[in-house]
C-alpha cells in the first residue's frame, strides 16, 4: 500500500474496505465498501461549526465540511493507519477521484489568488497602513480583517466565523495579493511541479457532486 494519502484511498477504494482512515493527528477519513463518506481535519471547521448549516435535512452543509476536511488531510504527510470496522449506513459515498479532483481545483484557485502557500498557516496580521486609496473587499475578506488578532490562523477564523476552511484561504490569499495582510518574502522558485492525473483505474470522479458542491460555495461567498 503506497504511502500517500490520495493512494491509500484508492486502495482501500478497490479492495472495497470498511473502516477508519487515520491521518496522524490531523484527522482521519471513515470508509464504507471503498467509499469516503465522512472525514474530520483538525485543521477545518465541522459540521457543527459551519453556520447557516440547513436544518431541512439537505446533505450541502455535511458535504462542504467533509471536502474542507478532505482538502488538509490529502496533503498530510502524516502516516496513515487502517483499522477496520462495522459501516454506518452512511448516504453519501465519494470516490478518492472525486475528492481529489475538488482538491486541485482548489489549490489551483488558491495558487491564482497568490501563490505562497505559507499564508494558508500563519496568523493573520492586518497591516497598520493601507497604501491604496480605494479598497474594495469581499464579505469574507471584511469579516476576517475585523476578527483577525494576530494570534489565528485562516483555519481558526474559519470555524470563529463559522465559515467554510476554503473560503477562508481565498479571503486570505486575496488580502495578501492586496498587501492587506503582512507576509514574508517569498523565496526564488521555479514553477510548481505538474499535479499527476488521476491514475485510469480509479473509480471516475462524480461531477454532478462536484457540481452542486460548487454551487453551494458560491452561495455562501465568493469562491
Amino acid at each position: 500500500m503506497t504511502d500517500d494519502i490520495p493512494g491509500v484511498l484508492a486502495a482501500l477504494e478497490s479492495e472495497r474496505r470498511t473502516g477508519l482512515l487515520r491521518v496522524g493527528d490531523d484527522g482521519a477519513f471513515r470508509v464504507e465498501n471503498g467509499a469516503v463518506v465522512h472525514a474530520e481535519s483538525r485543521h477545518a471547521p465541522g459540521l457543527d461549526d459551519l453556520s447557516g448549516s440547513d436544518p431541512s435535512g439537505s446533505d450541502l452543509p455535511a458535504l462542504l465540511a467533509m471536502f474542507d476536511a478532505a482538502y488538509f488531510l490529502l496533503g498530510s504527510t502524516a502516516g496513515p493507519v487502517f483499522t477496520e470496522g462495522p459501516p454506518h449506513g452512511a448516504d453519501q459515498r465519494i470516490s478518492v477521484a472525486t475528492l481529489v479532483r475538488e482538491r486541485d481545483r482548489r489549490r489551483a484557485r488558491l495558487d491564482a489568488a497568490w501563490p505562497d502557500d505559507r499564508v494558508d498557516v500563519e496568523p493573520v496580521v492586518p497591516v497598520r497602513r493601507v497604501r491604496r486609496q480605494r479598497v474594495i473587499l469581499t464579505g469574507v475578506q471584511t469579516e476576517i480583517l475585523i476578527n483577525a488578532d494576530g494570534r489565528r490562523t485562516p483555519a481558526e477564523l474559519a470555524r470563529h466565523l463559522g465559515r467554510t476552511a476554503f473560503a477562508c484561504l481565498l479571503a486570505v490569499r486575496g488580502l495578501a495579493a492586496a498587501s492587506l495582510i503582512h507576509t514574508v518574502p517569498r523565496p526564488a522558485s521555479g514553477p510548481p511541479p505538474p499535479r499527476p492525473a488521476i491514475p485510469a483505474e480509479w473509480a471516475p470522479p462524480d461531477h454532478e457532486l462536484l457540481d452542486r458542491l460548487r454551487t453551494a460555495l458560491v452561495e455562501l461567498g465568493p469562491c
